[in-house]
């Protein structure tokens, strides 16, 4: 293993959504992450599209039996980091709560991903990320105002959840390498979706973002700032915000129209809307790629999920990567002196079982009787 995070050793419990992305973020990274599954072995073949999953070995173990909670203590006290994405309380009743894995390893971090949070009101309630970035005010900016809010769990899941806890989770190492002390990272992502949105509520209270959707200079309402459907029923993106930006807008897309050059008064925005609207569906995606792309309009295609891993950027920088045939992100960031391996492909639930209890110190003996009380 090679990475900036080489070294580090990480437990993951495996949970859903949230949890299993910070944690590929972290063996992306070069980590050593070993995924504690629910019990059973999963088929090989159908593993390698379980993407969340990728760069890490799976142990299988079934908690509810006696003795399990003490093999994974015997683990946490050769980790640095356990991550955790269960309802508050659920690790507790395993007896596997921080204060028990503290004492267990005083420097440990704790990174706990839920959406509500391990306090508060909604604490103990069900949801899933639609209903956490419902609650911050995040949902509300996203999409038209003629219709309902659309579903997106980047903002909840990725965004406000896991790449959130990934920076509690390195923050809290890098002040347990000076203090020797490890903590809690309570990671919520109605906190982290909350955070996402500074730059508006700034805005709003200076009185430069509306409370309204598609009222706002990010939100759809500039004509300079928003997509567009092609004569192909493709779509395009433009983002010219900059009056220098704008103008080579015009100028590539040939529009001599005396009414844009008032980009920013308000009053005339519907109608610019309207004839960009037109403009665009005049002539199909690759028309306006040809006149717009790669230059300073601020343009891109809408592209696909298979049109994406094709684009000649994302092929030059390798944005995309094939991992036992399947087309996926590659890691990010770059890294200039420290970069990490080609992602490992995911392995089956329960498939590195035997090899994790060996490297991590638990000898054969005791692994047979693992075996034979059904934790392993």
């Amino acid at each position: 293993m090679s990475g900036p995070l080489k070294g580090l050793k990480i437990i993951e419990m495996v949970g859903i959504g949230p949890g299993p992305f910070c944690s590929m973020m972290f063996a992306d990274m070069g980590a050593e992450v070993i995924r504690i599954d629910r019990p059973g072995r999963g088929e090989p073949g159908s593993a390698r599209f379980d993407v969340l999953a990728r760069g890490r070995r799976s142990l299988a173990l079934d908690l509810k039996k006696p003795g399990a909670a003490d093999l994974v203590l015997d683990l946490v006290e050769q980790a640095d980091v356990l991550i955790e994405g269960f309802r508050p309380g659920v690790m507790e009743k395993m007896g596997l709560g921080p204060e028990v894995c503290l004492r267990r390893r005083p420097s440990l971090v704790f990174g706990r991903m839920t959406g509500w949070g391990q306090f508060g009101p909604l604490s103990s309630a069900a949801g899933h990320d639609l209903n956490y970035i419902a609650l911050t005010g995040a949902l509300h900016g996203i999409g038209r105002a003629d219709g309902p809010p659309p579903p997106l769990n980047y903002v909840g899941d990725f965004g406000g959840g896991a790449m959130m806890l990934a920076f509690g989770i390195l923050a809290a190492v890098y002040e347990s390498r000076a203090s020797g002390q490890g903590q809690v990272v309570d990671a919520a992502m109605t906190d982290g979706a909350a955070l996402l949105s500074a730059m508006m509520y700034g805005m709003k209270a200076a009185g430069a973002w509306r409370n309204e959707r598609s009222a706002n200079l990010l939100d759809g309402a500039a004509p300079y700032y928003d997509t567009y459907q092609c004569a192909d029923g493709k779509f395009v993106a433009v983002g010219a915000i900059e009056p220098q930006f704008y103008a080579e807008l015009l100028k590539r897309a040939e529009i001599d129209d005396p009414e844009f050059e008032a980009q920013n008064d308000r009053q005339r925005w519907p109608s610019l809307k309207t004839k960009l609207t037109r403009l665009f569906a005049s002539q199909p995606r690759d028309y306006w790629c040809e006149r717009l792309e790669g230059s300073d309009a601020c343009f891109a295609p809408v592209l696909d999920w298979e049109e994406a891993p094709q684009h000649p950027h994302n092929r030059a920088r390798h944005t995309f990567i094939t991992v036992d045939g399947v087309v996926q992100p590659a890691p990010a960031p770059r890294f200039s002196r420290t970069p990490p391996p080609a992602p490992r492909a995911p392995s089956a639930r329960g498939q590195d079982s035997e090899a994790v209890l060996s490297d991590w110190g638990i000898d054969e003996t005791r692994q047979a009787g693992l075996r034979e009380s059904g934790i392993l």
